[in-house]
């Protein structure tokens, strides 16, 4: 068989049901492998941004890596933001790129480019990869590929690319017997038992113990360990924004999002806990704020697959350096010898913070439409959602504040990368895997990927998309107001929006818009019926702000718009 050949028979039998691409010139061998084969779906979108962004949340809700392909050049290099997305957001993805063939290339020459649209995509992607080759041999390519799909899925998942000439793609080879298994070895790792232990006891000990759920949770396939661990401890716990769906919203030890747009009491009990148990979150500026001195005065032990994760921001803490899912084993079975206290004072006083200011309290009646009142509607209405995806922007963050998510209802979104766009082609791909999925964008990244709304149309999929359009870049805008004196350049000044409503009817995609309170049931109830995509506008007021938020040089715990002081913890 060719290498092409090989390809697709490898991609059926690891468990691929689907690869995402845009066709190319020098991809044209491998997908014509891959339909005769027969056994995986070609999902053709319409930018490879797009088949990137898709192959990314494959991999995040199947755990088999998600892939994509793209031709040489532009096609690669258009590859490249998803690719870095998947990166950062440990998403286990196998990219694969046609090259021109090897006589082809410019190899030493100098000179930038010898073959047409020759492009080195290997040396672009490695700072965005776990790993970037260029296959040279057709008798390597099995274990290059079984190397790719382990290296992919191993300890802290990511993405891996194999760049393929083209006339490599047509060479004959005699396959191996066929297996999965990689010639990689993976270090074993000693679990630190004592150490885990250590941590469990002072959990139980402290007055007010908080836990911290990262991304890396779901990363490691770890949800449902985590939640009946938390079950059997009942300790509080906040969630950074990868770590939003680890416990649903009925959960009452989930306390809500920490970070510089969390929620106001999520803050407080983060920067009040006199021990801190974090799993898989990278305490960066956004989660921690600028200020950190105000950690200075807790226990802090953070669990990790990565050494040079821990003690970089906030130093001083414990490291446990272990895969999350067997840390979390560990845990769970260290805990059932361990008497757990009661900590209903603890959480009632979180709960009190809550009430003083919900999230929906943030805008107060300063805005005709309030955001997170729309979000809080929409994921309640549309609770049969199986995935919830968010674009990025002030949309991201009011449904990190304010979505309802059920048991095993998933949250995604661009969190490391932060790329606009993101949404629509990640609905796409939750859609096809899961069924039924909301997206929540902003004006600003629907816009940025709006051409594959006619992939939604081509395969009939059910995306409720609730775009909130306040005719700007919010999020930005709102800096502007803050430091630049209200200068709106770009934002709001040179930028344009369409009607989304007309837009989406002229792929066939049934819409409506609000604009009031009064119009957001009837508009949701008329949503949920709608069997195939469909479309809500909500129109903001421009100046629609984000709030809580944590200004530059201020601490979690002091967040604007300023309000009463909240009450001190209590004592015991």
């Amino acid at each position: 068989m060719t290498v092409a050949d090989y390809l697709a028979s490898y991609l059926s039998e690891r468990g691929v049901k689907r690869v995402f691409e845009v066709a190319g010139g020098m991809i044209t061998f491998l997908l014509d492998a891959i339909y005769r084969n027969g056994r995986i779906q070609i999902v053709s979108l319409h930018h490879e941004q797009s088949a990137a962004m898709a192959a990314d949340v494959y991999g995040r809700l199947t755990g088999v890596p998600g892939v994509a392909l793209a031709t040489s050049g532009p096609g690669a290099v258009n590859l490249l933001t998803g690719i870095a997305g998947a990166y950062f957001d440990s998403s286990p993805a196998v990219f694969i790129t046609g090259q021109v063939n090897r006589n082809e290339q410019r190899g030493p020459r100098k000179i930038r480019q010898q073959g047409f649209q020759e492009t080195d995509i290997v040396a672009m992607a490695r700072p965005v990869t776990k790993a970037a080759w260029m296959v040279q041999d057709a008798t390597a390519f099995p274990a290059m590929l079984a190397d790719a799909f382990a290296l992919a899925s191993e300890g802290q998942p990511g993405p891996v690319l194999l760049d393929i000439p083209m006339d490599v793609q047509t060479a004959e080879l005699t396959p191996p017997p066929f297996s999965l298994d990689s010639r990689r070895t993976t270090p074993s790792v000693t679990m630190p038992v004592d150490a885990i232990r250590s941590a469990a006891s002072a959990l139980a000990n402290a007055q007010r113990p908080l836990i911290l759920a990262g991304g890396g949770i779901r990363a490691a396939q770890a949800a449902p360990l985590f939640r009946s661990w938390v079950e059997q401890i009942k300790v509080p716990v906040v969630h950074s924004l990868m770590g939003v769906d680890v416990l649903p919203s009925n959960s009452p030890y989930r306390i809500g999002l920490i970070g510089t747009n969390g929620n106001r009491w999520a803050n407080k009990a983060l920067v009040e806990a006199d021990m801190l148990l974090v799993f898989g979150s990278r305490l960066d500026i956004r989660q921690t704020g600028s200020v950190v001195d105000v950690f200075n005065t807790q226990q802090i032990v953070h669990v990790d697959c990565v050494d040079a994760q821990i003690n970089n921001r906030l130093t001083g803490c414990t490291p446990i350096i272990a895969d999350i899912r067997d840390a979390l084993s560990a845990f769970q079975n260290i805990s059932q010898s361990i008497v757990w206290p009661c900590r209903k004072a603890w959480l009632d006083q979180i709960t009190d913070w809550q009430k003083q200011r919900t999230d929906c309290d943030e805008l107060g009646g300063r805005v005709p439409l309030n955001p997170n009142e729309v979000v809080r509607a929409a994921t309640r209405a549309l609770g049969s959602s199986r995935v919830v995806v968010t674009d990025v922007g002030q949309n991201q963050l009011w449904a990190a504040q304010s979505a309802v998510l059920q048991q095993e209802t998933r949250f995604l979104s661009s969190c490391g990368l932060g790329s606009m766009g993101f949404g629509l082609p990640a609905a796409i791909s939750a859609a096809m895997e899961a069924g039924e999925t909301l997206l929540i964008a902003g004006d600003g990244g629907f816009q940025m990927n709006i051409q594959e709304l006619q992939s939604v149309v081509q395969h009939a999929l059910p995306i409720h998309m609730l775009v909130l359009n306040n005719q700007c870049l919010g999020m930005v805008r709102q800096f502007q107001d803050m430091y630049l004196a209200g200068r709106l350049q770009s934002t709001v000044w040179g930028y344009s929006t369409p009607d989304f409503e007309r837009v989406a009817h002229a792929y066939g995609i049934p819409a409506c818009t609000i604009s009031r309170p009064d119009q957001i049931e009837h508009a949701l109830a008329w949503m949920r019926s709608q069997k195939g995509p469909s479309l809500l506008q909500a129109m903001l007021d421009p100046q629609t702000d984000l709030y809580p938020k944590v200004k530059f040089g201020r601490p979690l715990s002091e967040m604007d718009p300023a309000v009463k002081p909240i009450d001190s913890p209590p004592s015991s």
